[in-house]
């Protein structure tokens, strides 16, 4: 029943606003027609509304361990401090967390427990680390989430076919590269509005496409391919699609989401959240999903600490990003992370170990894909004081099989860049004197593709300039390299295959003092971009490779959807 509200009350709350109710005229105020008087309901914006009801069931810290001895009342006191003893290492038991069943009319317990924690992540931990545990031969743990197991118990017992629900075309993702005037899309996200945006060069203004408010909590990102803009939330992460409509096209549920990451072919989503410990000397827990974009199928779900996912380049919260690297071009066949003394490589058939273990190489630091085959480029470097040399090695996957391999003296670095054909590999090697008071900088170039993988040094007029960048073009044979100590260091260009000399290395030509630090090839290769980022105030110089002919002076630079 409704409470209502006398006139005397309103006329109270009136005078303590110091409002004059002689002076409102109510019958003058004209409300919109319909229920909700024309105000959009804030739930009709609530992506992730239905996920939410079912993932807030507020028993996500409550466990259910099966299988435990049945004991009369005697030995209760003895089973209970057992459970705590393997329970309590795990997180922290809430005041009268832990309880055992018993039979009313035996007395004796029923062979299973509840134990409720401070946190869901504790929870997760406690099955994690305890289900299958063996306490003894006759007593294995069987430990299930109490929200799992509420979720078990509502399945009917009898089958029932599933819903065949009539086919609904849906929009066309890639509607946006049949634009007319063959434009690009990029979006931009400041505060809480997100727009995307047609680029025309023609028009030299960009064309707002689409606007939104509140679309994502956290950050956008563009697929690879550009056919999905994906958004960022507590629940999890929204995949949206078209040419200007961008209408919802899969959910992907993952509570507390930070990152994402896509596989080169868009095939995979791996979302990723991290989750502070109850006690503050442990690390954060890890949870990694991995699901297919077009089903919305969880694949793979990856769980641990923190630190066995802290190896590789850049970190965020001891975790390297991205944790996976994926190989095999655009099929998504295999994806592969470093862990110690091995490289764990997983095939997407079965989202399993290949051949259900890890390759190991003992003292691997790094390790690369070709970004067109599923050849793996790994480094070790120098041990025992340089008595062991550094190694570079070329696996093939899934045979794990080494098609290449070259040892390395003096190596104090070494990094490597695919040619985006996969044709090449060069390595960058910084090698130290005896002395190791000052470094020199050469190449090591793989020609990947032809016979025995036959392996060319190369070394800088000056061995002692800084390399400053280096960049393979993308659909030839040439690349690269910015090199020198000043402030306008020198440009030079290589070929691994020119007219007179098929076989070998030839450097081609050297721009002199340019004001550059980055080098951008066009994705068709030729044409060049000199830039000058950050301190060097943004200065592009346009290259046409094939004349060495200046193209012109730019200073500004567009970011596109493709």
């Amino acid at each position: 029943m409704a409470a209502t509200v006398s006139m005397a009350d309103i006329e109270a709350t009136a005078r303590g606003l110091g409002i004059d109710l002689s002076l409102v005229n109510l019958d003058s105020i004209t409300l919109p027609l319909g229920e909700d008087f024309g105000i959009k309901s804030d739930d009709d914006e609530d992506i992730y509304h239905e996920e939410a009801l079912e993932l807030e069931t507020g028993f996500g810290n409550v466990i259910l361990v099966d299988n435990l001895p049945v004991v009369p009342p005697e030995k209760f006191e003895k089973l209970d401090g057992v459970i705590r003893k393997i329970y309590g290492q795990i997180g922290v038991i809430r005041e009268g967390g832990l309880w055992m069943p018993v039979n009313p009319e035996t007395k004796k317990t029923l062979g299973y427990c509840f134990i409720e924690y401070n946190t869901a992540q504790e929870a997760e931990l406690a099955k994690e680390k305890t289900n299958g545990y063996k306490l003894d031969k006759s007593h294995v743990f069987a430990v299930n989430l109490f929200d799992e197991f509420e979720k078990y118990m509502k399945i009917p017992d009898e089958w029932t076919p599933a819903e065949i629900k009539p086919y609904a075309a849906g929009e066309n993702l890639q509607k946006w590269l049949m634009d007319e005037k063959a434009r690009d899309q990029f979006v931009i996200h400041a505060g809480i509005v997100t727009e995307v945006f047609w680029n025309d060069p023609r028009q030299m203004m960009p064309e707002l496409v689409y606007r939104r408010q509140h679309w994502t909590e956290s950050f956008v990102q563009w697929s690879p391919l550009g056919t999905y803009l994906a958004t960022v939330h507590r629940q999890g992460a929204v995949f949206w699609g078209g040419a200007n409509t961008f209408e919802r096209v899969m959910r992907f549920a993952h509570p507390q989401v930070k990152l994402i990451d896509f596989s080169p072919g868009e095939k995979y989503l791996i979302t990723y959240s991290s989750h502070e410990p109850s006690n503050p000397r442990d690390t954060h827990r890890v949870v990694l999903n991995f699901f297919d974009t077009r089903t919305g199928k969880l694949m793979r779900e990856f769980k641990g600490n923190a630190d066995d996912f802290a190896s590789g380049s850049s970190s965020l919260t001891g975790v390297s990003w991205p944790v996976f690297r994926w190989g095999g071009g655009k099929e998504d066949k295999y994806f592969a992370r470093l862990g110690k003394n091995l490289i764990s490589v997983y095939e997407t058939e079965t989202f399993t170990l290949i051949d259900k273990k890890s390759l190991k190489v003992e003292n691997v630091v790094d390790f690369t894909w070709s970004p067109t085959d599923p050849i793996i480029a790994l480094f070790v470097p120098e041990l025992g004081g340089g008595n062991q040399p550094a190694r570079v090695s070329l696996i093939q996957i899934p045979s794990k099989e080494e098609l290449r391999q070259k040892n390395l003296f003096n190596v104090s670095d070494i990094k490597m860049y695919w040619q985006n054909n996969g044709e090449y590999l060069a390595m960058k090697v910084d090698r130290h004197t005896k002395t190791k008071k000052s470094t020199t900088t050469g190449f090591e170039l793989f020609r990947i593709k032809e016979r025995d993988i036959p392996i060319e040094d190369l070394e800088l007029e000056n061995k002692n300039d800084k390399i400053v960048a280096f960049a393979w073009e993308p659909k030839g044979h040439r690349f690269g390299i910015i090199h020198g100590d000043g402030p306008r260091p020198d440009v030079s260009f290589y070929s691994m295959r020119t007219a007179q000399n098929t076989g070998r290395v030839s450097k081609l030509a050297t721009l002199k003092a340019k004001q550059a630090n980055a080098l951008y090839w066009s994705p068709a290769g030729r044409f060049i971009v000199l830039a000058g980022l950050k301190g060097f105030n943004g200065q592009l110089e346009f290259y046409n490779v094939d004349e060495l002919r200046d193209h012109g002076h730019w200073r500004t630079l567009h970011g596109h959807r493709h």
